[in-house]
């Protein structure tokens, strides 16, 4: 039974004996594949902890030492920070070994399969990808784009200009800006093409090192 709750990073695309199922319908396979409403779940648990600065109101009930008690609850709940990130990793993951690890035989279905599980993968950071209803969000104010919502909780104790924050926010435009060429690499390409799908493999490796590096970056704020 132990063994039944460890993940196995599996290959997006199905074998060619199988009844091809939309990535929807296949979440199972795609291990910590998290929605953005997921996402924002996960940490919803500490986001008004995170979110509090230490001249908030919620400050003044007489607590010894304010500011290091919530960096030490952030410390404690940063795995559902965290969580968001992990599951876009996955996911590229997921891409990576599916490229990899077939020659030939793709159809039209598996590409829009990968390009869904990128968009989803990024996180609603990349404007030109959003649906209509979180583009209309976006536009009313509202931060849509999670990997930003992660670092505003991860930095909420820190200064504006704290060079960790500044740090992480370089690293967060780098990882937006890979995810962006990232999708727009796939469009018109032939997936039977060896060369076609090496720079996708490729161009997601290099998105999976910044997600690691803004992960880094985010651990920094945190101080873990």
């Amino acid at each position: 039974m132990a063994s039944a709750l460890i993940p196995i990073l599996r290959p997006f695309f199905s074998s060619l004996t199988e009844t091809q199922t939309p990535i929807s319908a296949r979440t199972s396979d795609h291990p910590r594949t998290l929605s953005r409403r997921d996402a924002i779940s996960l940490s919803s648990a500490s986001l008004l902890l995170f979110s509090l600065s230490p001249t908030d109101p919620a400050y003044a009930f007489g607590i010894s030492g304010p500011k290091e008690w919530l960096k030490d609850q952030k410390k404690k709940s940063s795995r559902f920070l965290l969580a968001p990130i992990d599951a876009s990793r996955e996911s590229l993951r997921s891409v990576y070994l599916s490229l990899t690890s077939r020659e030939s035989d793709y159809t039209d279905k598996d590409l829009e399969s990968l390009q869904n599980l990128l968009r989803s993968s990024a996180r609603d950071c990349v404007p030109k990808e959003r649906s209509s209803l979180v583009d209309f969000q976006s536009k009313t104010g509202v931060e849509v784009c999670t990997f930003k919502l992660v670092l505003k909780n991860a930095a909420s104790l820190l200064d504006d200009k704290d060079p960790a924050i500044l740090e992480a926010e370089n690293v967060l435009n780098d990882l937006v800006r890979s995810f962006g060429s990232l999708i727009v690499l796939t469009n018109g390409i032939d997936m039977n093409l060896p060369s076609d799908r090496k720079k996708i493999a490729d161009a997601v490796m290099e998105s999976i090192s910044f997600l690691d590096k803004f992960e880094k970056s985010v651990k920094d704020c945190l101080e873990i």
